[in-house]
């Protein structure tokens, strides 16, 4: 299976690039969304978290605060590896088995933290990295989630910077103008995908 690895620091527009690709029918897997699926009650993972951090990152009602987790691992760079080493293997195993199951030309796979893991390597044909300036990304980000500035610049701390993602992609979004312009790059790409897919292998 061809697989696209897209990743961008936070409020760089991957979800808005993801749908993007979505809308012209190619299958998208977004490791968030299958960690927030292993973190549900009654989970391995979760039970793996509570055991390691405490009640301190959960609800009273048994879930995940996901606020609380998030606060705590981009303080502590130690427990931020702690959690990485708790669920990154269960999603790369999770994005193992959905890739086997599609049948499409090639696939999409989010991966917010691509280059800070250094994994995938192993299903991904190509890295795609969705790209804005710093101040663009910090304006979008309390825009949308009310954090404030100090909370959005641990956030970017945490992840690698703008010149090691870029010097990690085969291609490039810049993703500075309008909807129509982004859409217009997202179907280039996804044109210049399909020849890559449908190319006989060496």
């Amino acid at each position: 299976m061809f697989a696209v690895g897209l990743t961008g620091g936070i409020g760089s527009g991957k979800s808005t690039v993801a749908e993007c690709f979505a809308a012209l029918g190619v299958p998208v897997i977004d490791t968030d969304v299958i960690a927030r699926q292993l973190t549900e009650p009654g989970s391995e993972a979760l039970d793996a978290i509570r055991t390691a951090f405490g009640e301190t990152v959960m609800q009273p009602d048994g879930t995940l605060d996901r606020a609380a987790l998030r606060r705590r691992v981009f303080a502590d760079a130690a427990a931020r590896h702690q959690l990485e080493a708790l669920l990154h293997p269960r999603i790369h195993q999770a994005v193992g088995q959905a890739l086997t199951a599609l049948t499409a030309p090639y696939a999409l796979i989010v991966i917010p933290l691509l280059v800070e893991t250094g994994s995938y390597r192993d299903v991904l044909s190509r890295v795609l990295v969705v790209d804005c300036p710093e101040a663009l990304q910090i304006a979008r980000v309390m825009a949308r989630s009310g954090l404030a500035p100090d909370e959005v610049n641990a956030i970017l701390a945490a992840q690698a910077t703008r010149a090691e993602r870029l010097a990690a992609a085969d291609d490039v979004i810049v993703n500075t103008a309008s909807p129509e312009a982004l859409r217009s790059e997202v179907a280039t790409l996804h044109r210049r995908y399909l020849a890559f897919s449908t190319r006989p292998s060496p």
